[in-house]
Order: structure tokens, then sequence, then C-alpha cells
């Protein structure tokens, strides 16, 4: 079996603008966190960065904005986005992250390339409430039961190490589960001194658990991503990621917090032994 990894990059569209509660989440206006702040970018933009990501093998693309879900106005600017970047990277695998979004707006972004759908469920649904208040669990499972109705490839996943038991992690991972995804981003707490969740309370060992256990549900052909705080967590220890189970990372930057540089990821999985993989398509 070839050992490739699957390269997705993410381009936050608009920055920083949420009125939700989410305690992990520095673009929440409710606590100021120093990040850039900012409304949609233009195509132009866009489409330079997607050309810069896929120079570095990135055969993901995740269009990301803030804020609670889908409203008209940013479904047609996702779906404007969505089917200039296919124009001009037909190979690129579109990934819209946008929120809680209705069947219908759904099979809209399909109709104008989107290809999957990533909505995290964050947690499981028992700790839910002490991380958000403002929109309920349910809204974020349903989201991922429309995406699937939509004929979109799902990606859903969560942020570990945010105070929740190990219980929790079980039963998030169950539900995840439940959801029979295509893909699963796993992001592990990153602290910002703005945010409520001072502290990540979750090292490597935990951490490669949560990674085999994902591994072990999603079967061989599955994308399981190490995403949000693979850098920090991880750090002399990737070899023992990608033994794991993990067959995907994000390259580059993040949302509101950088990244590795791309070529020093490229550099650590050629001295692994590992291939970037061409395509995110069966």
């Amino acid at each position: 079996m070839k050992k490739e990894i699957y390269l997705c990059a993410i381009n936050n569209l608009q920055s920083g603008a949420c009125t939700e509660d989410c305690k992990f989440c520095a673009q929440s206006l409710r606590y100021g966190a120093d990040i850039d702040r900012y409304g949609y970018k233009s195509l132009e933009r866009i489409l330079k960065e997607a050309h810069t990501a896929k120079k570095v093998g990135a055969v993901g693309y995740c269009l990301v904005t803030s804020g609670r879900g889908l409203s008209d106005s940013r479904t047609e600017y996702i779906a404007k986005v969505a089917s200039a970047l296919k124009k001009s990277f037909e190979e690129l695998f579109i990934i819209a992250c946008n929120g809680i979004a209705s069947l219908q707006q759904l099979r809209y972004l399909k109709e104008h390339g989107v290809d999957s759908y990533n909505h995290n469920l964050e947690t499981s649904r028992e700790y839910y409430p002490q991380i958000c208040t403002t929109h309920g669990w349910e809204e974020r499972y349903a989201t991922c039961e429309a995406v699937k109705s939509a004929g979109l490839a799902l990606c859903v996943g969560g942020i570990f190490g945010m105070g929740e038991s190990s219980a929790d992690r079980e039963s998030l991972l169950r539900s995840i589960e439940s959801l029979e995804p295509e893909a699963v981003p796993l992001n592990f707490y990153l602290p910002n001194p703005a945010l409520p969740l001072k502290e990540s309370d979750i090292d490597a060992d935990e951490a490669l658990e949560i990674v085999r256990k994902s591994r072990a549900f999603m079967g061989e052909r599955g994308i399981v991503m190490v995403a949000g705080g693979r850098e920090r967590l991880f750090a002399g220890r990737e070899e023992e990621l990608f033994e794991a189970g993990a067959n995907s990372i994000v390259i580059g930057d993040y949302l509101t917090t950088k990244g590795r540089e791309a070529r020093s990821d490229l550099q650590l999985l050629a001295s692994l032994g590992y291939e970037i993989a061409t395509s995110c398509h069966e």
C-alpha cells in the first residue's frame, strides 16, 4: 500500500466577525482576541492564494467564513468563489466550511463546484453547553446530516483538550462515526489569552490514541486529518502521528494562527518516506 499524505490548505475568506459565544474561538467578537478581522476577500486574491497552495501540493482547498452559518448572500459568495476555483483549478477538491446550513443551501453549493462540506461537532453532546450557548449541538449534527442528503462529501471532526472528560471524547468519536463521514479533522485546542478556555489539557499520548480510534472506524480508505494544534503537540513525534493512522495534514496557515512553513512539512514527509497525494478523488 502506497504511503500517501493528503495536503489541505485553508483560506479564511472572511475573518473575525462572529457573534456566537464559542469559548474556543478567537473569531468571536465577544472576546476581543488580537487577530486580523476583515470582510470578504476579492476573487482575484483568492485565486492567487489558491495557486500558491496548489504549488506546494494541496489537493484539498477549504473555504472558511466566520459566523453562525450560511445566509443567502453568503451562499452566493461561496458559490461564486467555488465556481471560479473549479474553472481555474479543476483538480482541486473544494471544501466549504461556513457553519450551520440548510439542505437547499448545500445543494446550491454542490451545483456550483463545492465537493465537500466541513462542519465539526466540536465536542460531545453532553459537554457542548460548557463551550457554547448561542447555538446547539443538535443544529451541528443536523447540518452534517443535510450535507450527506445534499450529496456532498462530509468532513466532520472536533476539538480535543477543552476540559472535556475521557467519556466526552469517546462520545464525540461515536457521534462522528455515526455520520459515516469521508474525512475526520482532529483539532487540539490552542489557548489564546483572550479566550475563556485558558489551557489545553491533552498530551501527545492521549492525542495519538484519538488518532488511532479515528482510523479504526474510518477504515483504510478514509481521511483522518490532524489539523489545529499539530505543530505544538506532535513536535518531534510526527512519525508516530502518521503511524497511528493520520493520512492528512493542513499545509500552511490556519484560520487565525500560523502553521509551519510549507517547505518544512514537505521535507519532513519526504524524510519519513511519504508521498504527497495528487488527488482527493477516488
